[in-house]
């Protein structure tokens, strides 16, 4: 389940068929926003419902179908149900009267292998609190926070709500400057923003978006430019700029007319530093010049959108490597959270976009299996930028 743009703190809901899922989000949620039924399986696909947290702010919780689903239909919704873990920031396993067993000793090891964090509840503990005996097995495999409550009496939901603020990163609701580091205030910084077919109508594309409110966040003054009138920026003003960002697209010739002595990136790398791990892609940019004929390269887009003959992630990226390294190179596209056809050690690279529209966690769980496989990644804008040649100007100023 992709956020897309929605990047407020995601707490995915967990449990066996009929242990009140549903009437416990609704508690949480203080209205009625999930079916609640006696027939085990009313939840068969992950739905989001809203909700505010005090102290957290905007959330969004998932109901998710049962962990003890059966049969070949059931399978199914369990592993579109695991699908979620990559993109939530905090899991609830929900129990009930004492049951514990194999789906969620199964649920422990899945949140571990995501080094997710996550919360214990026992429901409906008006009916059957939770006795010594579960107490203890649960205790003996995992260190998370147990809490007890009702979600049909209304009773300690309160201590689930405090439980959930404990356990969500403050990175998940706490705003990172994308600047961080680069700029001071009253500096004064270009953006260079191409005007081509894969501009949307009338607006901007996201990152250039939060470039903006981030930069004037940091109270640098913010000049927006098409690459076309950035030289007669810098020779009509003779302005320094403190920093020079532009569309990756553009790193060549934007290169040309920003002085060597003008720090100079793209918005793609100062995502990649924000939204990924920005060592391991400077690492596997390097692979570009290692390709050799019938390698695979897998490209990773974050958001679905209209195809243009001037895409970036299919058309673009895939024409300049062959260029640049005279090989047959083949080529897949995977877009938001799908998974590529082939396991990732059937790959020579991964070059994963930007992720304006995920959250860090996501990018990193989405690189993680390559990552341990040893596979290199990168993203757009350094790959970009050492088929461009100026990979090393590019990445400078994030590497101070």
């Amino acid at each position: 389940m992709n956020k897309g743009k929605d990047l407020k703190p995601h707490i995915g809901i967990f449990g066996r068929r009929n242990i009140g899922k549903s009437s416990f989000i609704n508690a949480l949620t203080g209205q009625e926003v999930a079916i609640v039924s006696d027939q085990p399986g009313t939840t068969t696909d992950p739905v989001k419902k809203s909700l505010e947290i005090f102290g957290v702010g905007p959330s969004i919780i998932i109901d998710t179908a049962g962990i003890d689903d059966e049969g070949e239909l059931g399978q199914k919704r369990i592993s579109k149900s695991l699908q979620v873990l990559k993109s939530i920031d905090l899991a609830i396993l929900l129990i009930a009267e004492n049951t514990w067993g194999e789906p969620e000793l199964t649920m422990i090891k899945h949140f571990q292998e995501y080094d997710l964090p996550y919360l214990i509840v026992h429901n409906k503990f008006d009916k059957q609190p939770l006795n010594d005996a579960t107490r203890r097995a649960i205790e003996q495999i995992s260190a998370a926070p147990i809490v007890e409550c009702s979600s049909t009496k209304l009773q300690n939901i309160e201590a689930v709500i405090t439980g959930i603020k404990q356990g969500i990163p403050e990175t998940s609701y706490q705003q990172i400057s994308i600047f961080d580091g680069l700029v001071k205030p009253k500096d004064l910084v270009v953006l260079v923003t191409p005007i081509d077919s894969e501009a949307p109508d009338g607006r901007m594309i996201l990152p250039q978006v939060m470039a903006i409110r981030d930069l004037l966040d940091n109270h640098c003054i913010c000049i927006v430019v098409r690459e076309t009138e950035l030289d007669d920026f810098i020779t009509l003003t003779n302005i320094k700029p403190a920093l020079v960002v532009t569309d990756s697209q553009a790193f060549e010739f934007v290169s040309r007319i920003v002085p060597e002595d003008i720090p100079l990136t793209g918005f793609s790398i100062l995502f990649a530093r924000l939204k990924g791990d920005f060592e391991k892609y400077a690492e596997g940019t390097r692979k570009l010049g290692e390709l050799k004929d019938g390698d695979k390269v897998l490209i990773l887009e974050s958001c679905s959108h209209r195809v243009s003959c001037d895409d970036i992630g299919r058309h673009k990226i895939p024409a300049w490597i062959q260029n640049k390294s005279g090989k047959d190179i083949q080529f897949e596209v995977v877009s938001g959270l799908d998974q590529s056809r082939e396991p990732f050690t059937n790959y020579a690279l991964v070059i994963q976009c930007g992720g304006c529209v995920f959250t860090r966690r996501q990018v990193l769980n989405r690189l993680k299996p390559a990552i341990e496989a040893g596979i290199p990644v990168t993203n757009y804008g350094m790959a970009i930028a050492w088929m461009k040649g100026i990979f090393d100007r590019a990445i400078k100023p994030l590497t101070k």
